[in-house]
């Protein structure tokens, strides 16, 4: 039987040729907080929604931002033009009220107002291998972001809007009946060991990070009342060992760096692990063929971008690594859209 012809088409090059407009859109939407306003007013029509952001354009300017959230599914609508009503789509309500613990929207924040113009060097990061956001000049990232305190808030609320997808997942899918005790190293805002104490209620979690992150992980944790089975310890991961636990856990951390300091970072979680203990990163693990999870691979471009020598990368890498410090076995854990966790166990 003959295959049916498919006439090419430039189709898939328009659409993401011109996927800076999209992303553009969403990101003006989150800047000016349009879904947690919607959120909480339920409907609004566009001439209320143009007064409420104090939009000083057309009318039909207006029509065609809030009818392009309408079109990519993040808003509602009733109506058309002058009789439109507009009201929050339903990943929009869980995922982008600020109001929710479960907002995602740091990320995006951060993308707004910091990766959308780094991005627009990327050639100039391939060109150089060399990090293309504010740190050009050669100051350590973190550094540099933890002595801005607007920044430093910026970056944890973009951390855990970017793994909250997948700390959910983890904590409802992994085997969590061996185990008691979980350290989070880099653990940020705190919200990958919450969301487990929430769904695991025989675990004790440790979110571990630098003294300056700690009273934000605390506030978080008191926001949830989690303050019993989750605690915060403050350390410098590098410089000093990692505190003992039946699972020690990265995410989003792994893909920062290069692979000697990988492989140093594996070595400390092997040291804090008893005998049978887990170490699981969590993040976009890419595909070993390299074809399936293209979100992964942007994200190891945006680690040129903001580091110049990290990368994100396989499970056969991840096998390569763990073997050579002497775990006994891994696995791999499919958790919320282009993440996974791949766990080594000792």
């Amino acid at each position: 039987m003959e295959q049916q012809y498919t006439p090419p088409t430039p189709a898939t090059i328009m659409q993401i040729g011109s996927g800076f407009w999209a992303s553009k859109v969403l990101l003006a939407a989150i800047n000016f907080e349009l879904f947690t306003k919607l959120a909480s007013k339920q409907t609004m029509t566009a001439s209320q929604i143009k007064e409420e952001l104090n939009l000083k354009c057309t009318d039909r300017n207006v029509f065609d931002f809030l009818d392009t959230l309408t079109g990519f599914g993040f808003l509602n609508r009733k109506g058309i033009l002058e009789t439109s009503t507009y009201s929050n789509g339903i990943d929009t309500a869980i995922f982008l009220d600020k109001n929710k613990p479960s907002y995602v929207g740091g990320i995006l924040e951060m993308m707004n107002e910091r990766l959308y113009n780094f991005w627009g060097h990327l050639e100039e990061g391939l060109l150089t291998g060399k990090p293309q956001n504010e740190i050009k000049g050669g100051e350590d990232l973190f550094e540099s972001i933890y002595k801005d305190s607007h920044r430093l808030k910026m970056f944890v609320h973009a951390m855990t809007g970017a793994q909250m997808g997948g700390f959910i997942a983890f904590a409802e899918k992994f085997d969590f009946s061996k185990y008691k005790t979980l350290i989070d190293v880099g653990g940020s805002a705190g919200m990958l060991s919450l969301m487990i104490a929430q769904h695991q209620t025989h675990m004790t979690c440790v979110t571990f990070d630098l003294p300056v992150i700690e009273p934000i992980a605390n506030e978080t944790i008191q926001k949830l009342q989690l303050v019993n089975r989750v605690k915060t310890a403050s350390g410098d991961f590098f410089a000093e060992p990692i505190p003992s636990a039946d699972i020690v856990t990265l995410g989003n951390i792994l893909h920062d760096w290069d692979e000697e300091t990988k492989l140093i970072l594996i070595q400390k979680a092997y040291d804090a692990l008893p005998q049978g203990g887990a170490f699981v990163v969590i993040e976009s693990i890419i595909d070993d063929e390299r074809k399936e999870n293209v979100f992964g691979m942007m994200m190891s471009l945006n680690m040129l971008i903001e580091t110049g020598n990290g990368y994100n990368f396989s499970f056969a890498d991840f096998n390569k690594w763990t073997k050579k410090i002497g775990f006994k076995s891994t696995a791999l854990l499919p958790l919320s859209g282009p993440t996974s966790a791949a766990i080594a166990y000792k």
